[in-house]
């Protein structure tokens, strides 16, 4: 077998499932505090992102200047009428990683700590006789069992972890995303800034989510999300692209997967199991960013599996969720609003629009996204916002 794609041992202390950004993290951190950690990641795995990361997690995950493929200076938001706004970012900028790119990174980081990295697709997870978990994964064609004190669920939207070890019902609402990676046009092009997102509220695009350009250096992403049974996503990506200009620029690969959009209720199951990231329904409603979540979720896990594995305490477990929901929970809640009120219709789209021109919402818009908060060091400016937003409601009211 080729290296790296057997265990080198029957036992650990954790298996991850799942090497994206919350397996990664996890892995990574549960390794270098000296546990034995087993990473699972299915061959040829990349997964649809516009790639946006975020000033925070820059920093507090120290990803290196190289992964960035672009600095974002500002966002351009579409309306239905096809009114645009620009929101720049005075301070600041929205990094971009290329997944392709940004995960195995992340995963040889996870090497790198200590962590074995296996190439497999994870089967099954089944309790033996001695209450540890026998994990069952196929790598190069042979077939593996390790047992385990903890699985950690990181494998995606469709977690086969969460629907072994949680049961069918723990499944959280979608939007279905679709994306192509383009190559970038050639010296400047009109409409095009390689410096700037563009998103799009506009119902051939997408009828209740978005549809997004975000630039990554010599290629762009160019993607749709909806929740809509039967909405046909390449066919509105191509709108979008016949939209931007880019018909013409080369396709370089195509991804589509779903998006949760809403935390589950529970992200351990009282015994040895914890979710993370999409697997937990961790990605935030209204804008889809995933990222940095993802990452903070792997962290908190990393740190609820070292109580549990030193403790034996299977309650250490539900503080993964209790603290992330105590961090960002609020977030969630606002953007969840935001998506199911001003997302619904596009008569709401253009006034939400209208509201992102204003300086107070663009200024607390970026503050909050670069460093993933919510901005109380200027009252009045919220109180500002509060009224405007009670003044575009009043005017759809009445007409």
């Amino acid at each position: 077998m080729t290296p790296g794609q057997t265990p080198h041992y029957s036992a650990y202390d954790v298996v991850v499932v799942g090497g994206g950004p919350a397996g990664s993290t996890a892995a990574a951190e549960l390794a270098s505090a000296g546990h034995r950690v087993l990473l699972l990641d299915r061959a040829g795995r990349v997964k649809p992102c516009g790639g946006a990361i975020p000033t925070k997690l820059i920093g507090e995950f120290a990803i290196p200047k190289h992964l960035l493929t672009a600095h974002i200076r500002s966002a351009r938001i579409f309306a239905p009428s096809k009114a645009s706004v620009d929101m720049r970012i005075d301070n600041g900028f929205v990094g971009m990683v290329d997944r392709e790119v940004f995960d195995p990174w992340l995963r040889e980081r996870a090497r790198t700590a200590g962590a074995e990295v296996v190439v497999a697709t994870f089967r099954d997870a089944a309790r033996g006789p001695d209450g540890q978990l026998a994990v069952t994964f196929d790598g190069n064609s042979v077939s593996h069992t390790v047992s385990t004190r903890l699985v950690v669920g990181a494998d995606g939207a469709n977690s086969s972890v969460r629907r072994l070890l949680f049961g069918k019902g723990s499944r959280p609402p979608y939007v279905f995303a679709y994306h192509e990676i383009v190559r970038s046009p050639a010296g400047r092009q009109p409409g095009f800034d390689p410096q700037r997102c563009d998103v799009y509220y506009q119902s051939p695009i997408s009828p209740d989510f978005y549809g997004w350009v975000f630039p990554h250096g010599e290629t762009i992403s160019v993607g749709v999300g909806s929740a809509v049974r039967g909405f046909d996503l390449r066919a509105a990506t191509r709108l979008l692209r016949e939209q931007a200009g880019l018909v013409d620029q080369e396709t370089i690969r195509e991804e589509g997967a779903p998006l949760p959009l809403k935390p589950l209720r529970r992200w351990d199951n009282g015994r040895d199991a914890v979710l993370v990231g999409d697997a937990a329904g961790v990605v935030a409603p209204s804008s889809g960013e995933g990222i940095y979540y993802a990452m903070l979720c792997g962290r908190l896990a990393s740190e609820a599996a070292a109580a549990f594995l030193a403790t034996g305490d299977a309650k250490a477990l539900a503080q993964v969720r209790k603290r992330f929901m105590r961090l960002h929970g609020r977030v969630f809640m606002v953007l969840g609003f935001m998506q199911r009120f001003w997302y619904r219709n596009d008569k709401r789209r253009e006034r939400f629009v209208a509201i992102c021109e204003d300086p107070d919402v663009q200024r607390l818009v970026w503050e909050s996204y670069l460093n993933k908060r919510f901005v109380r060091t200027d009252p009045i400016a919220h109180l500002r916002v509060f009224f405007k937003d009670i003044g575009h409601l009043l005017r759809m009211a009445f007409q």
